[in-house]
């Protein structure tokens, strides 16, 4: 069983009110399900050693210092090593494989089947969902045997979590066109609060360390992680791993 983690990232902003240089990051993580006992073990003692008793945010790492957080006792340099520590977790397992949407909002809206937030924040989800199935359908035909996977996202809204449950599950049931793409993906998406998830805190990480590549030209935590993101059978990671919308 393959488990896709997915958070997000940036200004994903309504239309009419968002900026020309806003850019929004869906981050997915893929972790086998006994890869993901090791990364938990890895986690919480990284999280002992720099004592950090509750969940570990990507926002934590640029949080204004007047506002605590659990990394609020950390100074600058401790910070540092500590994000470059769970970076190489991440690196340090093979049978990881990171996949992203990167999408330009603005040239986004201009598109006339993108007319809100909403619809942006499905059309990106299901570009990653799509990229998920071929990942499995690769590992199906590479082990002979069918390799299944779960969905796992960041709790938002209620309202945004209902609508994308709905979506996900007539995606995958709800239209003959589309019930045999995802043949390898179990049941609808699964939603569950970061502080509850191991998965969802490394997803957090790789959507933050996406934007700052993709929106601020910062590639520092990018280059960590790029081994381990999802490429095609010449190496290449646009469209197969990471996916521009504009």
């Amino acid at each position: 069983m393959h488990l896709l983690f997915i958070d997000e990232s940036g200004s994903l902003s309504p239309k009419g009110k968002h900026r020309p240089d806003d850019k929004f990051v869906l981050g997915g993580i893929i972790i086998s399900e006994d890869t993901w006992f090791k990364i938990d073990a890895d986690l919480k003692a990284l999280k002992k050693r720099y004592a950090v008793e509750k969940e570990i945010k990507w926002r934590y790492f640029y949080q204004n210092k007047d506002k605590l957080t659990p990394i609020s006792h950390l100074d600058a340099d401790q910070k540092e090593q500590l994000r470059t520590e769970i970076f190489g977790i991440i690196a340090r397992y093979k049978s990881i494989k990171i996949i992203s949407v990167v999408a330009d909002v603005s040239q986004c809206y201009l598109k006339p089947y993108i007319r809100s937030d909403d619809e942006l924040y499905w059309y990106a989800y299901k570009q990653l969902i799509e990229r998920f199935q071929y990942y499995l359908q690769d590992l199906t035909k590479e082990a002979g045997g069918k390799m299944n996977g779960i969905v796992i996202c960041d709790h938002r809204e209620h309202r945004q979590d209902k609508r994308l449950q709905d979506m996900h599950y007539k995606m995958l049931y709800g239209q003959q066109r589309y019930a045999s793409h995802f043949d390898n993906i179990l049941e609808g998406v699964f939603i569950v609060p970061s502080h509850f998830s191991t998965g969802i805190q490394f997803a957090d990480m790789v959507a933050g360390s996406m934007y700052r590549w993709y929106a601020k030209n910062d590639d520092r935590f990018y280059g960590q992680i790029r081994g381990r993101i999802r490429t095609g059978p010449d190496g290449r990671i646009d469209g197969y791993g990471i996916v521009k919308l504009h």
